[in-house]
C-alpha cells in the first residue's frame, strides 16, 4: 500500500506538470524513478495480452501489465488534472513569473539528473543532445495553428499531445496550444465536459499504445543515445520557460532581462522571487529524488 500511495503522489507531480504548457510530465516521471516501468507497462498492453488470459485469467494479465502500478498512477494524473487546473490557469494569469521560475529551476536541475544517467560519451551522443535541444527549440517558436473544434480535432489532438507529455522536455500542453486547442481542452476539463473528455482520452489511449512501444524499444537498445536525446529535448525548452517576456511590434514575445521588463510594464520585475521559486523547484526534484530512492516503483 506504501509503494502505490508513492506512485498516486507521483501521478499527482505528473498530472500537475502537464497542465502547464511548457512542462511535461514525463520529465516528472523521469526524476522521480518511474519512467521505464511506466513505458514497459504501458508496452504489455497490445493483442498478446487475449492468449494469456485464455490459459491463465485476469490475475496473470493484471499482474502482466502492472495494472496496480498503473491504476495508481493514472489516478494521481487524473485528481490532479481535475484539481489543479483550475490553480494553474490561475498561477498563469496573474502569477506567470514565479510560476514559470519554478518549473525553470525544475528543468534545470532534471536535466542534471538525466545526465548523470548517461553511461558513456561519444559523438553520437553529442550529436543526439542537439538534436534534441534545435528540435525542442524549433517546436517553442512555431507559430499556433487553429484546428476545428469537433471529435476528429481532440481525437487527433490527445493522440500527438499524449506522445509529447511522456517525453521528458516536450510538453502536451505546448503542443495543445500550438494546435490551438489548449484553452478548449483545459475549459471542458474546468467545466466537467465529459464529452469533450471521452473523445479527448480516447485519442490519448491510441497515442500512448503506439508510440510507447517504440520508446520503451529505443530505451532498452539504445539507452544512452536515448537519454542524450531526452535531455536535448528539455534543454530545447528552457528559453520558452524564461519568466520574463515582452512583445515586439508583431506580437512575437521575446526573452528580456528583468530590468528591461519592469521599466516596460512598470511594474516589479520580482527577480527575487523568481530566484526563490527556481530554487523552490530545485528543491523540489532533489526530494522527488529522495522519495524514489525510498520508493524503487
Amino acid at each position: 500500500m506504501r509503494q502505490y500511495i508513492f506512485t498516486f503522489l507521483k501521478g499527482i507531480a505528473m498530472g500537475a506538470a502537464d497542465v502547464v504548457p511548457g512542462v511535461s510530465g514525463g520529465t516528472i516521471a523521469f526524476i522521480t524513478g518511474i519512467y521505464d516501468t511506466l513505458l514497459e507497462s504501458i508496452r504489455r498492453i497490445n493483442p498478446r495480452l487475449w492468449p494469456l488470459f485464455r490459459q491463465h485469467g485476469l490475475v496473470a494479465v493484471w499482474q502482466h501489465i502492472n495494472g496496480n502500478f498503473l491504476v495508481a498512477l493514472g489516478l494521481g494524473i487524473l485528481t490532479s488534472i481535475l484539481s489543479f487546473a483550475r490553480l494553474i490557469s490561475y498561477l498563469l494569469v496573474h502569477h506567470p513569473i514565479p510560476l514559470w521560475s519554478f518549473f525553470t529551476g525544475l528543468i534545470l536541475i532534471s536535466i542534471l539528473h538525466i545526465l548523470k544517467q548517461v553511461k558513456a560519451w561519444h559523438t553520437t551522443s553529442i550529436i543526439a543532445l542537439v538534436i534534441g535541444a534545435v528540435l525542442a527549440w524549433s517546436m517553442t517558436v512555431l507559430h499556433p495553428v487553429q484546428l476545428p473544434e469537433n471529435n476528429l480535432s481532440f481525437f487527433i489532438g490527445g493522440a500527438i499531445a499524449i506522445c509529447a507529455m511522456i517525453l521528458p522536455g516536450i510538453s502536451g500542453s505546448f503542443i495543445l496550444l500550438l494546435l490551438g486547442l489548449y484553452a478548449t481542452v483545459i475549459n471542458a476539463v474546468k467545466a466537467f465536459d465529459f464529452g469533450i473528455i471521452a473523445v479527448f482520452a480516447m485519442g490519448c489511449l491510441v497515442g500512448l499504445l503506439s508510440f510507447s512501444h517504440l520508446l520503451s524499444w529505443l530505451l532498452r537498445k539504445h539507452r544512452n543515445l536515448t537519454l542524450c536525446f531526452l535531455t536535448g529535448l528539455m534543454a530545447g525548452t528552457l528559453p520558452k520557460l524564461w519568466p520574463w517576456k515582452l512583445a515586439d511590434s508583431q506580437g512575437v514575445l521575446l526573452n528580456v532581462l528583468p530590468s528591461t521588463y519592469s521599466q516596460a510594464m512598470q511594474v516589479n520585475s520580482q527577480w527575487l522571487l523568481a530566484i526563490g521559486t527556481a530554487l523552490f523547484g530545485i528543491a523540489a526534484v532533489w526530494l522527488l529524488e529522495k522519495v524514489s530512492k525510498s520508493d524503487p516503483a
